[in-house]
Order: C-alpha cells, then sequence, then structure tokens
C-alpha cells in the first residue's frame, strides 16, 4: 500500500506553484503545480483527493472537489510525487499510488482507445492507405492518426497528401490502431470531423507527452 504523503513545510521567497490558491480552480485555464504555467484545462491533467487523501487521475474531469492540475508530461507527473507536491497542493496528507505516470499513460490509452472504437462504429473512422487519401482528398478528413512504428515511406506518403490541412498524430503503435480495426495492425487511421476526432485528439496530444515525444502536428507548424 502506498503511503500518505506528509505536507511539507517549505519556505519561498516567491509564488509557489505546489501551493494553488482556491481561486485558481475557476474559470477556462489552469495553473500546473509543478511548473505553475497556465494553460487550457483540456491541455492538463486533473487529479483529485478522496475523503481517505487517495490521489486519482480525473481524465474526464468530472470528480467532485478541487483539483490539481499538471501538464501532461511524464517527468512533470514524476517530479510532482518526488517533491510531494500534491501534499503541499491539497494542504494535507496525500496518498499516490505507486508508478502514477505509468497508471496515466495507460488511462490515457484506454481512452484514446475507447474513443477511437466509438468513432469507428459510428462510421466516423476508416484504416487503409487508400481510405485514408480518399479522405483526405474529398476533403472528409479531421484527424489522421499514422502508426508511430511504421515505415518512414508510407508516413511520408500521407503527410505529403495532407500538406499541413490536417493534423496527422503519430502517437499509437500499429498493433493498437489494429486492434480497433480487427487487424492484427493498422498503418493509417483517418477521423471525419465532429466531437469524436476533436477530443481523440485532445486526448492522444496528452498521451504524447507520456510517450518520449510530441505528436506531429503540421496545422501548427509556423
Amino acid at each position: 500500500m502506498p503511503q500518505a504523503e506528509p505536507p511539507e513545510e517549505i519556505e519561498t521567497d516567491g509564488a509557489d506553484p505546489g501551493s494553488v490558491p482556491e481561486s485558481e480552480d475557476t474559470g477556462p485555464e489552469r495553473r500546473c503545480i509543478v511548473t505553475g504555467r497556465k494553460a487550457p484545462k483540456d491541455e492538463l491533467l486533473r487529479f483529485a483527493v478522496g475523503p481517505d487523501g487517495t490521489l486519482f487521475p480525473d481524465l474526464g474531469h468530472v470528480l467532485p472537489g478541487r483539483g490539481f492540475w499538471l501538464s501532461a508530461h511524464r517527468d512533470v507527473v514524476n517530479t510532482a510525487v518526488t517533491k510531494r507536491l500534491f501534499s503541499r497542493a491539497a494542504r494535507r496528507a496525500v496518498s499516490v499510488p505507486e508508478g502514477l505516470a505509468d497508471r496515466i499513460e495507460a488511462l490515457l490509452l484506454r481512452r484514446c482507445l475507447d474513443g477511437l472504437g466509438l468513432a469507428r462504429r459510428a462510421g466516423h473512422a476508416v484504416c487503409g492507405f487508400e481510405k485514408v487519401c480518399a479522405e483526405v482528398r474529398s476533403g472528409r478528413a479531421a484527424l489522421v492518426l499514422a502508426a508511430r512504428d511504421a515505415a518512414g515511406g508510407g508516413r511520408e506518403k500521407v503527410r505529403a497528401l495532407v500538406a499541413g490541412r490536417v493534423p496527422v498524430l503519430e502517437v499509437f503503435y500499429g498493433a493498437e490502431l489494429g486492434a480497433v480495426f480487427g487487424r492484427d495492425e493498422a498503418v493509417h487511421v483517418c477521423l471525419s470531423p465532429g466531437k469524436l476526432a476533436r477530443r481523440l485528439r485532445e486526448d492522444a496530444t496528452l498521451l504524447g507527452g507520456f510517450r518520449g515525444d510530441t505528436p506531429a502536428d503540421p496545422t501548427q507548424a509556423g
């Protein structure tokens, strides 16, 4: 069983990112308790503390009570755990689950694949190079997923076709994408415009922070 973290008394001569005023938990933006950076809620991870002091990742932003927010990167989560910033922000002892960063990655992956499966069943997602190309050419593509472990040539073909018009995320492995479509693997996947594509893009971007890279998005290129 993980042990509850005792609150730390740390003197600072400036703003303490680990101590967020109650007023910070309102409005469209939140502040990361590690970096102090403000960002829209959808770009951060939310955590809540249960009545018994146990910390819970709240990916859907639905758990009651005051939330604590982190930038979606493995090293940021590890820093929050090592420096006991959840206890400092909560001003109480907080029990942090072991392997928190790994647990968050697994939860984000499951959330992404569940969302992709829902899009497939609704007819809003297709896989296969030719089908993806057809969707992109017709203007019906809102998001393209390319397997991160696929040969570079296939990914470059899709990038050339997209030419910066559609986000291309390289976050998932081919076997993960393939499982959604009943295949051993899938290299190229395309989603139609709508809420499902928007949510998957947000969740996949968060997942990218736990897989050692930032998902490629040509629409953000300068």
